[in-house]
């Protein structure tokens, strides 16, 4: 086979643009620090790539619901927190008004001053987080307790459901406590008889009241416990997640990242060849017919 002048300069223009096409490639994995650009430049690492996001996107939902769970329990905390505070002031007014020396204003300013304990609890009860009821279970668009005038009891519908967030794969934690163990019709209604009583509106044993109040206090407490037992499980679960989270994103590096050292080293290589390749172009390619005759 004659080979001529067009097959030569065909040849090494074709070669040139194949070696300036490995330089390009060679360039971008050092600017964007990464071993490909597109799916088509390895499948496989492109299918790993999406299999380790997917995973690092679940951890990270994973993290911004326990971020959620950690509101409902840091608001329920600081309302059972009142609502033992508002309890225990409520008993020592009980005490105080037992000892059967106190004037009937003195009942009346206690009277009043539990109307507005209870008030407060009423409050503290139709807690919202969000937008979102607290203290009613899976109803969280309702408010669980309605308060009546005088001298009913507020009015309590709550729903003892669990409301469960989902923290990691197949694991779903509490979230709420069980509105009973804490505001329940009892204790409002031992409220009200309390308030009553010290009206004179009605005549109760203030001995049966108290012990009614210490059980209700006891269920507040009990309640408690059992919230802080999820916070320390909850805290555990994060740790975990921050675990997940890290070496997934080393997964990502190792799977995606380019080597930088190596990149440098084949870009150089390949200037290198680059050149040797247009000089050695230059010369078979004959650039005008002086040069041929010559």
């Amino acid at each position: 086979m004659r080979v001529t002048q067009l097959m030569l300069t065909n040849n090494s223009l074709r070669n040139v643009s194949k070696s300036y096409d490995r330089l390009g490639v060679y360039q971008e994995q050092l600017s964007t620090g990464k071993k490909i650009q597109r799916p088509s430049d390895d499948p496989v690492v492109a299918m790993k790539g999406m299999y380790y996001r997917t995973s690092l996107t679940e951890i990270e939902q994973y993290q911004r619901n326990l971020s959620e769970v950690y509101t409902w329990m840091d608001n329920s905390e600081s309302a059972l927190d009142h609502t033992t505070q508002v309890l225990q002031r409520v008993r020592e007014l009980v005490v105080q008004g037992k000892n059967g020396t106190l004037t009937p204003e003195d009942q009346q300013a206690i009277a009043r001053e539990i109307e507005q304990l209870k008030s407060d609890l009423v409050q503290t009860a139709n807690t919202k987080v969000a937008g979102k009821y607290i203290f009613n279970g899976t109803n969280i668009a309702q408010a669980p307790v309605t308060e009546q005038t005088s001298p009913n009891a507020p009015l309590v519908q709550n729903n003892t459901d669990d409301f469960t967030v989902e923290v990691s794969k197949g694991i779903k934690l509490k979230a709420n406590i069980n509105p009973n163990n804490v505001f329940s019709q009892e204790l409002f209604n031992t409220l009200q008889q309390l308030e009553n009583t010290f009206k004179g509106t009605s005549s109760g044993n203030l001995d049966n009241l108290l012990k009614d109040l210490d059980d209700r206090m006891n269920s507040v407490l009990a309640e408690r416990a059992e919230l802080g037992a999820r916070v320390n499980r909850l805290e555990l679960v994060e740790q975990r997640l921050s675990t997940q989270q890290v070496i997934a994103q080393q997964m990502i590096s190792d799977n995606e990242d380019a080597d930088i050292e190596k990149v440098i080293t084949d870009l150089k290589t390949q200037e290198s060849v680059h050149r040797a390749a247009l000089s050695v172009g230059a010369r078979i390619i004959q650039p005008t017919l002086v040069d041929f005759l010559r």
